[in-house]
């Protein structure tokens, strides 16, 4: 009998200002980009986005989540402590989710809204922003059995803008990963009959992407003091621009310090293409 193509869901973290302004810069819809990685891993996969920032928006309910085979969670420009109408409905929707027991993977805020929607707490990181590149994500011996982390390296680099972490881990959370910066880099969570998978940096991410966020936080780049100024950051995001121009440039590599870890779009998304075959299909397959 013939397997029947996966249905898949995005979430969009953004409001509909924050997806304009990651447009003026260069850079994409987080939802519209993240639909693009996940059919390109599952060219089987039909995808939808939905908006749940947007006022007003219409939201799936429990049962219709259930429908879906794996749901997908952005990352945004926003903080889950913050609350409110933009971010309610998100960890309402996290929460039903889990409810509905369909697998959910979740990038940078996506990890965040879950740890929220579980019972956890997430807080500004008093170490400050993680951006560029996350250095040195340290494997622990139950993330090297881990399927969400399979033909990962025990250190690697990842793609990666946060200035939140995990700060109270929620009851059924398994951290996976960790670096100097955040204890929480990878992580399973367990909860209300549902399974989610996520990491605090961004698999899903170019290096274009990443220069177009460079461009937006050139205010918060200098003031923190990753650059001296704002032709010092214009520099660095050449380099970003370089490399998705040419990921072989290995000069540009040298300059960023960086390895196929980033370099290679099939290891960058390692995290999401194991969670859709490590996860999402043999979900659908017992369904």
């Amino acid at each position: 009998m013939a397997v029947s193509a996966l249905r898949l869901l995005v979430v969009e973290g953004n409001t509909a200002e924050g997806r304009a302004r990651a447009i003026a810069s260069g850079g994409n819809a987080a939802g519209e980009s993240y639909a693009g990685v996940l059919r390109a891993l599952a060219p089987d996969a039909t995808v939808d986005i939905c908006y749940p920032a947007d006022p007003g928006a219409n939201l799936p309910g429990e049962s219709e989540l259930a429908s879906y085979d794996g749901i997908a969670i952005t990352g945004s420009a926003l903080n889950v402590y913050d609350g409110g109408p933009t971010i309610e409905p998100q960890v309402d929707l996290v929460r039903a989710g889990f409810r509905a027991g369909t697998p959910m993977f979740g990038s940078c805020w996506g990890l965040q809204v879950a740890t929220v929607a579980a019972g956890g707490s997430v807080r500004a990181n008093p170490k400050g922003r993680e951006i560029g590149i996350a250095r040195k994500i340290l494997v622990n011996e139950t993330g090297a059995r881990h399927p969400l982390l399979a033909g990962r390296p025990a250190v690697y680099d990842a793609l990666c803008v946060h200035l939140d972490e995990v700060e109270i881990q929620p009851p059924g959370m398994t951290v996976l990963a960790g670096n100097a910066l955040s204890d929480v880099q990878a992580a399973e969570i367990r909860h209300g009959g549902g399974i989610f998978w996520g990491v605090q940096y961004h698999p899903e991410y170019s290096f274009g992407e990443m220069a177009a966020v460079l461009r937006r936080y050139g205010p918060p780049m200098v003031a923190g003091g990753f650059v001296r100024d704002r032709a010092e950051l214009d520099a660095v995001i050449a380099l970003y621009d370089g490399l998705e121009a040419d990921p072989s440039d290995s000069t540009l590599a040298w300059r960023l310090g960086v390895d196929g870890d980033v370099l290679d779009k099939a290891r960058r998304w390692r995290d999401i293409a194991n969670w859709i075959e490590h996860l999402v299909r043999p979900v659908k397959a017992g369904r």
